[in-house]
């Protein structure tokens, strides 16, 4: 497994390789990861993994500095999963002086996590924009805990014109449900236990999918009263949007059974907010 830092680096590295699978992340792995590079592993000539925890995503009283970090344990759980090349930039070999240039995405980018986070996607959208044209990959993996990011990504990518397709991979999560987030560790036990009501939420409203229910605010009523119930919770939005477009489905109008929903929610647990999501499949 080769490390590198620079861009030229990079390119360099990467010119030598077939098809690439790019699992882009920012470090302090964890199986959701994993599982990503492994699924690369099989469907690419080669597996390459950038580790960036990227500034122009975090707003002005986020958690960047705070953000964990094990550079070290990184590499060695990428090398024991068969990596080829790794991408460990600096910011000034993402952002180099003089770099003045963002990517922004309308439309999918502007409710739930883009209204709570005013230019994180703007952030995003511009670095990974950047991973591509440098590492150049076939395919790149992310994670459906991510759920409005993947779809920023892949507006982004078809628009720009990027070769890359975008996969999204299933969240992975722990045996009681509480998807697998590096912001986790910043969980105390307590704090860790009440984190539960995200996935119960999620699981409630698909249990009153499959039963037949299509109204969408008695199906945000069922997820936010899970959620309300638990005193060490601090919800943001508990949402029921079209699953293409994120546009919330408006009360008094009915979830369209054959397109489904996004159902996703941001809560505030302890210090870090997390998110989870679940898409409501289309049903005949």
């Amino acid at each position: 497994m080769r490390v590198v830092v620079q861009r030229e680096e990079m390119r360099s590295a990467r010119a030598a390789l077939g098809e690439v699978g790019l699992v882009p992340t920012m470090g302090y792995l964890h199986e959701g990861h994993l599982s990503l590079v492994r699924r690369a592993r099989a469907e690419n000539d080669a597996v390459v993994v950038s580790i960036f925890v990227n500034p122009t995503q975090f707003g002005p009283t986020e958690d960047l500095a705070a953000y964990p970090r094990d550079l070290d344990r990184d590499l060695a759980l990428l090398r024991e999963a068969g990596v080829d090349l790794v991408w460990t930039p600096r910011v000034q070999d993402v952002y180099p002086p003089g770099f003045a240039t963002s990517v922004d995405v309308e439309g999918v980018a502007a409710p739930l996590e883009g209204a709570r986070r005013p230019g994180h996607f703007r952030g995003v959208a511009t670095v990974v924009s950047i991973l591509l044209a440098v590492t150049t990959p076939t395919r790149a993996y992310f994670g459906q805990k991510d759920a409005q990011q993947a779809a920023v990504l892949r507006r982004m990518a078809a628009d720009l014109g990027f070769g890359a397709q975008v996969i999204v991979a299933p969240t992975v999560r722990e045996p009681d449900g509480l998807a697998l987030s590096s912001r986790n560790v910043y969980l105390s036990g307590s704090e860790r236990a009440a984190a539960l009501c995200l996935s119960q939420a999620l699981r409630a409203v698909e249990e009153a999918w499959a039963a037949g229910e299509r109204d969408p605010a008695r199906l945000r009523g069922i997820g936010a009263a899970i959620i309300g119930a638990e005193p060490l919770a601090h919800p943001a939005y508990f949402s029921v949007a079209d699953p293409d477009t994120l546009v919330e489905i408006a009360d008094g109008a009915l979830v369209d059974a054959t397109r489904g929903a996004l159902v996703s929610t941001a809560v505030r647990v302890g210090a870090p907010t997390l998110i989870d999501n679940t898409v409501l499949s289309p049903r005949s």
